[in-house]
């Protein structure tokens, strides 16, 4: 399995910043009342160096650096900024991007349910795509290993400010205007590897 330190051999040195929408100022609507969200443009998505040996069409997470790596192949790759779930909550290992959706329907798991019934119990009916309190913000990609789902997501998120943090529940999470931008480049079928 690639590790951290051979995903990054080429040393990682960033490039100029995207020249996207992805890098545009949070919208209105990935903004909590009364607050002001400056993302810290280390989480921009930006192009950057890894190991030339990685074939192009994956996704590395490496939890510890809070960025996820679209692979475009001769060494190269999209870095984006990511928030994680606590300690002891991430997945770990190798998963297939099976299925895809916009603006996604939520409803918490079980196990996040009797984890943390005070914050999820009032959500366990779900809630649809587009709902302000929906966690799965615009795009979901959603993680299965031999066939079955991991309940384990690359999402998007109603909580920008989030990033660079590892909190809640373990799915990787990005701004909204990032993972629409990754959601548009990646298929089905897409192996994604969490470090």
């Amino acid at each position: 399995m690639t590790t951290r330190r051979t995903f990054l051999a080429a040393g990682g040195a960033a490039a100029a910043v995207l020249a996207s929408p992805a890098t545009a100022a949070l919208s209105t609507a990935d903004r909590p009342p009364g607050r002001f969200v400056r993302l810290p443009r280390r989480f921009f998505p930006k192009e950057v160096d890894v190991n030339p040996a990685l074939p192009a069409g994956e996704l590395h997470v490496t939890p510890e650096d809070h960025f996820l790596y679209w692979t475009l192949g001769n060494g190269r790759a999209i870095r984006y900024g990511i928030a994680l779930g606590a300690a002891g909550r991430n997945f770990k290992g190798v998963a297939t991007i099976a299925r895809k959706a916009e603006w996604p329907s939520w409803r918490p798991t079980r196990n996040m349910i009797r984890l943390e019934p005070h914050i999820y119990g009032k959500y366990r009916d779900g809630l649809p795509g587009g709902h302000p309190m929906n966690p799965l913000g615009s795009r979901a990609l959603y993680m299965y290993q031999g066939g079955r789902d991991t309940f384990y997501r690359v999402h998007g998120t109603p909580q920008p400010w989030t990033i660079g943090q590892s909190f809640s529940s373990g799915c990787v999470r990005l701004v909204n205007q990032h993972i629409e931008h990754l959601y548009a480049q990646v298929p089905v079928g897409t192996r994604i590897v969490v470090h």
